[in-house]
């Protein structure tokens, strides 16, 4: 079991860790999602049928530990103003590579692009980032989602279309 889980975070533990900074764009709260991810991969690999593949499996893991997340932080919000940074002390995952964000800084198109994914909605970022991001072909998102393949190709369609006008929004310096 050891052997397999060391070959499932070798091959996809870079493509994970970014997947979920993309969606909560902070570095810690990624690595923390990323554990919890790997908690449920190992304690769920028995019943892991393969009806689909281990990556697509991975990535369904990491969108509903991400979903969970945000739901929490929500709940936590209304609760209280007070945050607790529960990521301090936590180095067991950390990544030494560059982050996206890094990356992108880089090249000013892929930063606009980066910065106008927080405007499209959840189902569209979500898309762009496995799509265009990971490289998941589009039935493997379409598993990853556990949607259809026409939804997929139909948000795909929307995501571009609404990011192609708001990057030349924020081009031409109109912001809205």
């Amino acid at each position: 079991m050891k052997s397999i889980f060391q070959d499932l975070y070798d091959r996809y533990h870079q493509d994970l860790y970014q997947f979920i900074y993309y969606m909560v764009k902070n570095r810690s709260t990624a690595e923390d999602l990323v554990q919890e991810v790997y908690i449920k991969v190992f304690k769920s690999y028995e019943t892991f049928k393969g009806e689909s593949s281990p990556k697509t499996w991975m990535f369904s893991i990491a969108r509903h530990v991400t979903i969970d997340f945000f739901r929490k932080e929500e709940r936590r919000k209304k609760q209280s103003a007070d945050y607790y940074d529960w990521h301090e002390n936590n180095d067991q995952l950390s990544d030494v590579q560059p982050l996206p964000d890094e990356i992108a800084e880089k090249n000013e198109q892929i930063q606009l692009l980066y910065r106008c994914l927080d405007d499209c909605t959840e189902d569209q970022r979500v898309v762009v980032i496995l799509r265009y991001i990971q490289e998941l072909s589009i039935q493997e998102t379409a598993e990853v989602l556990n949607w259809t393949v026409s939804k997929v190709k139909t948000t795909q369609h929307r995501a571009i279309k609404f990011l192609t006008r708001r990057m030349n929004e924020v081009e031409g310096g109109h912001s809205g």
